[in-house]
């Protein structure tokens, strides 16, 4: 079957906590809220023309043909969520998601979307906090002028491989929710800073210019570091209004030794660079060790 192109909404809801869920309830009564709550989530997707492209996991990614058709799925997503019965009554636990939207051009091949388009919306969901809509400038152009929607501009950022800072929207679906992405008034211009990374005879910079940079074992990334306790795709770095932020994404886990500080262990999550000092993949770091990578913060 041939490649078609095509321009459409693109949706992914997470499930949030799952893990959580797991812990709480226990394999097999965790896995049925899971897949129950993937099925309601299906179902508004087909109460809103929407196409089902997958299920990841937790996750479902769809794509809608306008944007309005995708915003007012994702906000009865979260409702028709919030309608299910407690799992736990007495602490009235329900299941949450992030959603993100983005708008664009998609490349359809055997029931499956891929293009940039696809990964801007994967980088929204990535970026909403549970019970959130967030969406991109693209989404919040294309609406109809007068939605009755509450839509808040809550941050800006960087995306990898894009240049500039991207605006960051909330759509609102409940009262009193409004929840900043950052601490910052975004009308702030933010102090220009880079920093510099070295591991052998290897040195990158990550700054306004280069705000995204990945760090792993397989040879795509921009830091290869060869050791076996760290992951094919490890972990990444990104620089957010003036702040670079690393992201583990790892099996193992990842180091970071400041100086004048106490080590700091992550493991999916993510912590702030600063100053100097070495990063360990999946391991602690010290200076003498062939895949440390070193660091220094540095005003522009």
């Amino acid at each position: 079957m041939s490649a078609q192109s095509s321009e459409c909404a693109i949706l992914f809801a997470d499930i949030s906590g799952s893990t959580n869920l797991y812990d709480l309830l226990g394999d097999e009564r965790a896995h049925k809220v899971v897949s129950s709550s993937l099925l309601v989530l299906s179902e508004v997707i087909d109460r809103h023309k929407g196409t089902l492209v997958k299920t990841i996991g937790d996750e479902v990614m769809c794509t809608f043909v306008s944007a309005s058709q995708a915003v007012y799925a994702a906000i009865e997503m979260h409702k028709a969520l919030d309608s299910l019965p407690s799992l736990i009554s007495e602490k009235r636990i329900k299941p949450n998601i992030r959603v993100g939207i983005h708008s664009g051009p998609v490349i359809r091949q055997k029931g499956d979307v891929f293009g940039d388009a696809v990964n801007v919306a994967a980088r929204m969901v990535e970026l909403a906090k549970p019970r959130q809509i967030i969406a991109t400038q693209q989404v919040i152009d294309a609406l109809p002028r007068r939605t009755g929607m509450d839509i808040k501009c809550v941050d800006k950022t960087t995306i990898k491989g894009k240049p500039g800072e991207h605006s960051l929207y909330e759509i609102i679906w409940e009262e009193d929710t409004l929840t900043v992405l950052s601490t910052k008034d975004t009308s702030t211009k933010p102090r220009e800073t880079r920093l510099q990374l070295k591991l052998g005879s290897k040195e990158i910079t990550v700054d306004s210019a280069l705000p995204t940079i990945t760090l792993g074992r397989q040879a795509q990334n921009d830091l290869v570091v060869s050791d076996i306790t760290a992951s094919r795709t490890h972990a990444q770095i990104e620089y957010r209004r003036g702040k670079f932020i690393l992201i583990d994404q790892s099996t193992n886990g990842t180091y970071i030794s400041i100086e004048g500080e106490e080590p700091v262990f992550i493991h999916h999550d993510e912590s702030v660079l600063k100053g100097c000092g070495f990063i360990g993949l999946g391991r602690t770091p010290e200076p003498d060790m062939p895949d440390a990578v070193s660091f220094s913060t540095e005003d522009q």
